[in-house]
């Protein structure tokens, strides 16, 4: 029997096993199962899986998923100016936040005397030219890093780092809470904005932690802002994209929000042609006048106990649909009970006799 040669080089003092080199999930953009690459437009909404829109004041930001990438990459986050707000009031925001679990930074050390520094990398397109700022921050926004990018030239793909050094202060959340956010800033009001760059700094609730920006996003109407291959890495030198399987992506965001739907299809959508995500056959006390139940177990194990939400085979919510022999009565009342981490029961108990009990279902434990 022969031995396999193991080539020097891999045993050097510089080789490692990256594992999970880059802490943000979905930093491609690949993974929308909310939206199936539909627009959003809301104060506080996630366009794709794990990156929040966030914005406060008199303008109104529109998100979506797009094919517009650079190479190597096929899809980024769009973000369009749809209302615009022409004067920024001292509370005014406008961002995009991704928070990292806790688990998933705790070997950094943040807040103690072995802190590791880390670099986030990025690429973006945007209509317009200027500075830009970037946050990298605690839970609840008492330490922060405020640095900046410039857009050089606008409507073309830019690659972007940002080097944080480590800080051995704060307190930093190393369980399933929020254990480090990053929020791309578009344009903040008075009250935000003004902090010294690149240096950490302590802060309350986020006042005064966002450098200043120069671009003109918000006061033009049509403005866009294109952003993806986001990676932040332990270390000072930003490496390629941290390329998943898909699959191993897409269950990275399962663990804070899941669907039964099909991944091209939006919750709550009526009579869709896949099947109907659960069907019960059988169970609790079906074909009786009393009470039909179900268990759902989760795809994998949620960041904590899920926010569900059903959905009936039209659509409604908060519903589920009997079926006795074949035909479906929908809009029936449905209750979601012992709800945890793996799995939640759902029951109805309207006096009706049926064969199925049939329901779509999300649920949501984002930090």
């Amino acid at each position: 029997m022969s031995l396999t040669t193991v080539d020097q080089g891999l045993l050097g003092p510089q080789a490692q096993y990256t594992g999970f080199k880059n802490r943000i999930i979905n930093g491609a953009m690949m993974i929308d199962q909310r939206n199936a690459g539909a627009s959003v437009t809301a104060p506080v909404t996630f366009p794709v899986d794990r990156f929040v829109q966030e914005f406060a004041g008199g303008g109104v930001l529109t998100s979506q998923q797009s094919t517009d990438a650079p190479s190597g990459f096929t899809n980024s986050l769009k973000t369009t100016v749809t209302t615009v707000d022409s004067s920024i009031a001292a509370g005014d925001y406008y961002q995009l936040t991704h928070n990292i679990e806790g688990y998933n930074v705790a070997d950094f050390n943040l807040g103690s005397a072995n802190a590791s520094g880390f670099i986030v990398s990025f690429w973006v397109k945007a209509s317009q030219t200027g500075t830009y700022s970037v946050a990298l921050s605690n839970s609840d926004g008492s330490r922060c890093y405020p640095s900046t990018f410039t857009i050089n030239s606008a409507n073309t793909w830019e690659y972007k780092t940002i080097t944080v050094p480590a800080t051995t202060a704060g307190t930093w959340l190393t369980t399933n809470g929020k254990g480090l956010s990053l929020r791309i800033g578009f344009v903040y009001g008075s009250s935000f904005n003004g902090a010294t760059v690149n240096t950490w700094g302590t802060f309350s609730v986020f006042a005064n932690s966002f450098a200043t920006t120069t671009n003109n996003m918000m006061g033009t109407s049509g403005a866009t802002f294109y952003i993806t291959g986001v990676q932040l890495e332990k270390g000072s030198t930003a490496t390629s994209f941290d390329y998943r399987p898909y699959g191993t992506e897409l269950a990275l965001c399962q663990r804070y929000y899941t669907k039964s739907y099909d991944m091209g299809v939006v919750p709550s959508t009526a009579n869709p042609t896949n099947n109907y995500g659960l069907i019960s056959g059988s169970v609790g006390a079906a074909n009786s006048t009393s009470l039909k139940s179900v268990t759902v177990v989760y795809p994998v194990p949620m960041r904590t106990q899920g926010t569900v939400t059903l959905y009936d085979i039209a659509g409604n919510i908060n519903k589920a649909s009997n079926d006795n022999v074949g035909s479906y009565t929908n809009n029936q009342a449905a209750s979601v009970y012992n709800g945890g981490e793996r799995s939640f029961g759902v029951f109805i108990n309207n006096g009706v006799s049926c064969a199925t009990l049939a329901f779509f279902y999300t649920a949501s434990a984002e930090l």
